[in-house]
């Protein structure tokens, strides 16, 4: 089992934890994280990037000049691609962008996160986010007694429960804060300080083992 300082939002140790070593212990396996990671960028995209071929294009519906007598290449349309106005030839045209994976493999690839940001000493783990009411001040000053500067990139996880967390972490720069339902390998992993609620941590030891 590997251990981990659970710290209050003064920055004050509160405890000693246990992290499951299945989840938090595990060598990173990087291949898995960047085929899931491609995957869940290619998955956000809309797909609805369109351009109009000759067909669609207006205009084009006589021929520009006569077929013969003018010294000129024989054309049919001025809507052909060649001409300022027509068609694009093999342009882009709606379609999904959607990627499939093995949920072992989702699963592998945040064990592989969450082991690497131990490793690296860039996981925070915090009892709770109990605040009385939204405040933007006192998330600041939760993240500074963590020793997290604000130059950093922070991904703050917390249960789906936590609303004053969630409008006090949101305006600061630099943060990102997610419910643990929502968490993914891309989300987790673009950041300098991975900072967990207490219960999302001991969650995710039991879901992903």
């Amino acid at each position: 089992m590997s251990k981990i300082s659970v710290k209050n939002v003064e920055g004050a140790e509160v405890e000693q934890t246990e992290l499951a070593d299945a989840v938090y212990g595990i060598e990173p396996n990087i291949p898995v994280i960047h085929q899931v990671v491609v995957c869940q960028d290619s998955c956000l995209r809309q797909g609805t990037h369109k351009v109009k071929n000759r067909h669609e294009v207006s205009g084009g519906g006589r021929k520009p000049y006569r077929q013969k007598g003018t010294g000129r290449a024989r054309q049919g349309s001025a809507r052909a691609p060649q001409w300022v106005g027509g068609g694009v030839v093999f342009g882009p045209t709606p379609r999904t962008h959607n990627k499939k994976i093995n949920n072992k493999m989702v699963k592998l690839a945040m064990r592989s996160v969450l082991s690497g940001k131990l490793a690296d000493g860039e996981l925070y783990v915090v009892d709770n986010f109990d605040f009385a009411e939204p405040s933007t001040k006192a998330a600041k000053a939760a993240l500074h007694a963590l020793g997290i500067t604000d130059d950093k990139r922070v991904t703050v996880v917390v249960n789906d429960e936590a609303i004053n967390a969630y409008l006090s972490f949101r305006n600061l720069d630099n943060v990102t804060i997610i419910a643990d339902v929502e968490a993914t390998s891309r989300l987790l992993i673009d950041n300098k300080a991975l900072v967990l609620a207490a219960d999302v941590a001991k969650k995710f030891g039991e879901v992903l083992a």
